[in-house]
């Protein structure tokens, strides 16, 4: 919940992996509301996920483990946004396989915007580009993005 009502604010504050964004003032009943469908799209997903025990896909010195949110390199933790981790489990687990932005967008959760902006797949790639090893993410021209390393 914020004061800040210009879009550009709602567009940097949903890219940074918030899944929603409200301003003052606001409708007490309407937040109450948001936050029990989140609490349900949440529940809805983890039942729909399989229990693993500490899954981790493990792709160019890097282990992205699914069950934890957790990525780590040499031991050591990567941070992550929930935006960025979510990209970078749609490619883990379609190795070597191009995205499109328009796919990228659709598989992110934690974009539920009206409209939302083809450039956030973009800004997301270039945060994950300086995070990760920057010729991991791959540009297809045209096409998209994938993943340019083996993944087991």
């Amino acid at each position: 919940v914020t004061g800040r009502s210009d879009r550009i604010d709602r567009i940097v504050g949903l890219e940074m992996g918030a899944d929603d964004y409200v301003t003052k003032p606001l409708e007490l009943r309407e937040l109450v509301v948001r936050v029990k469908n989140l609490l349900w799209r949440i529940d809805l997903a983890r039942q729909a996920q399989p229990h693993t025990q500490d899954y981790c896909y493990r792709f160019a010195g890097y282990c992205l483990n699914v069950s934890r949110h957790t990525l780590e390199r040499d031991g050591e933790p990567i941070k992550l946004t929930r935006a960025e981790y979510e990209m970078l489990v749609a490619f883990v687990t379609n190795p070597g396989e191009i995205l499109s932005r328009e796919r990228l967008l659709r598989m992110l959760s934690a974009r539920r915007v009206e409209n939302p902006d083809l450039r956030t797949v973009d800004v997301l790639i270039r945060r994950l580009r300086h995070k990760l090893s920057a010729d991991l993410l791959v540009t297809q021209h045209g096409e998209g993005y994938f993943l340019a390393a083996d993944v087991c």
